[in-house]
């Protein structure tokens, strides 16, 4: 869209130019629409749980905004000359199941012939005007809660390879397939400054986001990061993601990672994640009750894994 200039009307709350989850438009006073679309790639070989992880990841948006999904389309790009409808049926199966968990309505989709499978949904949620969370506003003095456990990226790649174990896959399709809806609901009691969902910008990606245009620097604890089984160990032999190295060069030098944090957990940080959990930004003081909250939800993995502090310009640091 360089180059292309969207004019705006004065219902948007939420457009194209601020690089959020969603979209956000004021239908009155106390109801705004979120729209939000995304689609994947097969993660995993199973076609019902790769309907499910599909349909997870693109209602993550919607949670992420703090808002309720309210409808779904699908979008399927499918090759039948590769594959029989059979799988499609399954693809979509999985993703019904999902979709009625989180107590939205299919209306329909629309599919097209690709020479690469492709799965996933446009999603309408409805949020009061007032109570939108945007992806930036953190304040100094914030600390910040990941609600799902990182190594998507690597795990997979693993996957790919035929190196992962049942006791690596299980926790790995367990934590896609799951819904953001509980910690979205809980986070909701709070006084929240800024909200996002962590996908293929890797953690410290999704973090340099939150940082908005404000002169911040967010100190990242190392060792509170929630990890995916074997995923320390499978970045440690090199089964690391291209998207890792984009991820980084993307955040260029506003990462600093002290020399004590192992270079396995360093990649981590970059790792582009598929349906992650939520990076949750709210005063430091509230911040233990929020999670405590979490986890009463079943979430234990949910952890405070950064700070904020004020800055004379951005930065992020990752502390051993």
């Amino acid at each position: 869209m360089r180059g292309i200039s969207v004019p705006y009307n004065g219902n948007v709350i939420v457009g194209m130019d601020m690089n959020d989850d969603a979209g956000v438009y004021r239908l009155t006073d106390k109801v705004a629409l979120i729209q939000t679309i995304d689609f994947i790639t097969p993660i995993v070989d199973d076609p019902f749980t790769y309907g499910q992880i599909a349909a997870c990841n693109s209602l993550s948006d919607i949670y992420a905004m703090g808002g309720s999904p309210l409808t779904a389309l699908n979008v399927v790009c499918f090759p039948t000359k590769k594959f029989s409808l059979d799988r499609l049926s399954d693809i979509l199966r999985g993703g019904l199941s999902v979709i009625q968990q989180a107590g939205a309505q299919l209306l329909g989709g629309h599919s097209v012939e690709d020479n690469e499978m492709k799965y996933g949904l446009s999603v309408t949620g409805i949020v009061h005007p007032d109570k939108v969370l945007k992806n930036n506003g953190l304040k100094a003095g914030d600390a910040i809660i990941l609600t799902k456990a990182l190594g998507t990226g690597i795990v997979a790649t693993a996957v790919k390879a035929g190196s992962a174990e049942d006791e690596i896959l299980k926790p790995f399709v367990a934590s896609m397939a799951t819904l953001n809806d509980r910690a979205s609901h809980v986070m909701l009691g709070y006084n929240v400054h800024a909200c996002t969902d962590v996908t293929g910008f890797g953690l410290v990606g999704h973090l340099r986001e939150m940082l908005g245009n404000d002169p911040l620097e967010i100190v990242i604890a190392s060792k509170e990061l929630p990890l995916l089984p074997g995923a320390l160990q499978k970045a440690s032999l090199g089964l690391i993601p291209g998207g890792m190295y984009r991820n980084r060069d993307f955040v260029g030098d506003l990462c600093t990672v002290g020399e004590g944090v192992p270079a396995e957990l360093a990649d981590i940080l970059f790792d582009p994640q598929t349906s992650g959990g939520l990076l949750i930004g709210l005063p430091e003081a509230d911040a233990p009750d929020l999670l405590s909250e979490i986890h009463a939800q079943g979430i234990s993995e949910a952890s405070i894994v950064a700070r904020v502090r004020d800055s004379l310009s951005q930065k992020i640091t990752v502390l051993e």
